[in-house]
């Protein structure tokens, strides 16, 4: 299969396109800074905020190979700290690359695979888009917004032989921790007393969380798959467990669980 992957120098990326070429499937993956190439896989330098360079991006694949059969929408990035004192420019950010990065390749890649026939696209939103997760804010809104535009994008792709499934990843050991942008400050501690101890807890949880092998492995599967999943949570059994617990309890007594899990 021909398979294009937004985001693959780090991470989850780089984990999927090293696991999908080794499975024998012509991998391209986006990229905006070197790193040490995959055998097998195509480079190509992008932006994904940059709607020139992402349409660009899809038309290198159609004119090398006619067609793609797997889109991936990979990249992202994190920005932490209460909502009250982050910037609205940083909102924007993650906004920009998180949604419209994945709505700048799907505005090239959906009409492609109409042509074509078939297709699957598979998007990356999180835990975070099931939940909004404190101090986190920013970073969950990008993802619900995610799990809202496929959502539609589903219903209106009846019919066409294309098949949109979005993942939800729980806690990974990736250097996405070491990445994210949080804000800081004695103001921001007098505020909100109990942030550092719960972005403790979160940065833990995340370091020791399961390894980005493990969800490309998942990811294969899906490639492989007559009939990929709508949806499919990626993560530990408390969090799959709590996703679950969402659905069942009142939303003031989710409130509270969240707010034991995360020490505020």
């Amino acid at each position: 299969m021909i398979i294009l992957i937004t985001g693959i120098t780090s991470g989850f990326g780089r984990a999927m396109a090293a696991k999908l070429s080794e499975k024998g499937h012509k991998v391209y993956g986006t990229h905006r800074k070197e790193s040490e190439a995959i055998p097998g896989v195509t480079y190509i330098k992008c932006e994904v905020t940059d709607e020139a360079q992402a349409g660009a991006a899809v038309r290198q694949v159609l004119d090398a190979e006619g067609r793609i059969d797997v889109f991936i929408n990979n990249a992202g990035m994190g920005i932490g700290g209460p909502l009250e004192f982050t910037s609205l420019e940083d909102a924007r950010r993650q906004m920009d690359v998180n949604w419209m990065g994945m709505v700048n390749f799907l505005h090239s890649v959906v009409p492609a695979m109409r042509r074509q026939g078939s297709g699957k696209i598979i998007c990356f939103s999180s835990i975070g888009g099931l939940m909004g997760l404190p101090y986190q804010g920013l970073y969950s809104a990008s993802k619900f917004a995610i799990e809202g535009y496929c959502e539609a994008l589903r219903l209106e792709l009846r019919g066409t032989g294309i098949s949109v499934t979005v993942v939800e990843p729980g806690d990974f050991s990736t250097n996405f921790t070491a990445q994210r942008k949080s804000v800081a400050g004695p103001e921001v501690a007098k505020a909100y007393p109990n942030y550092a101890r719960s972005l403790a807890s979160i940065e833990h949880d995340e370091n020791n969380g399961l390894k980005p092998e493990f969800l490309a492995g998942k990811i294969a599967k899906i490639v492989a798959a007559k009939r990929p999943p709508y949806n499919i949570i990626i993560a530990s059994f408390l969090q799959k467990l709590s996703v679950f617990v969402k659905k069942i309890v009142p939303r003031r007594t989710f409130a509270w669980i969240l707010s034991l899990y995360y020490k505020l």
